[in-house]
């Protein structure tokens, strides 16, 4: 990858995922040999959701939830078909994932990560089922998108 000079035009392809059908594996069981939980929380407020946020995004560049106003910003973080869970791993937060109902018949992963001191030891595989069999269990939901 070269450096791009300040307001060099880039051009770029987005592109979505999505899931059709509830997977074919089971929910995953919490991994032995360590202490943790998955918990969500009721109503988060903005400072909670951006500690996550960027624990988890700082290293990978995320800053799109900065840039937002205050309002609009606790709007998606407390509305009530947003669902935001955090995994606590030896009584702090490892990693968390949010579920985004908003849309009827639509579970969309929103965000999802591992602090970086928690990659790479075996709980993201974990998290992600976690997240895939929440969001399948959502009201109504007929597909999955990210």
């Amino acid at each position: 990858m070269s450096a791009r000079a300040a307001g060099e035009r880039v051009d770029y392809t987005i592109t979505y995922l999505e899931m059709a059908e509830r997977p074919s594996y089971p929910r995953p069981p919490l991994p032995m040999g360590r202490k943790l939980a998955l918990l969500r929380a009721e109503v988060p407020p903005v400072w909670y959701f951006l500690s996550l946020y960027d624990a988890v995004g700082a290293a990978h560049e995320w800053t799109d939830m900065h840039t937002r106003p205050q309002a609009e910003l606790e709007a998606f973080v407390q509305d009530p078909q947003v669902h935001l869970y955090t995994l606590i791993c030896d009584g702090w937060p490892a990693g968390f994932f949010q579920c985004d109902f908003r849309t009827a018949g639509v579970g969309a992963l929103a965000y999802f990560g591992l602090v970086p001191d928690e990659e790479c030891k075996g709980l993201g595989t974990y998290q992600l089922k976690t997240e895939i069999h929440t969001l399948w269990d959502g009201p109504g939901v007929a597909r999955l998108t990210l």
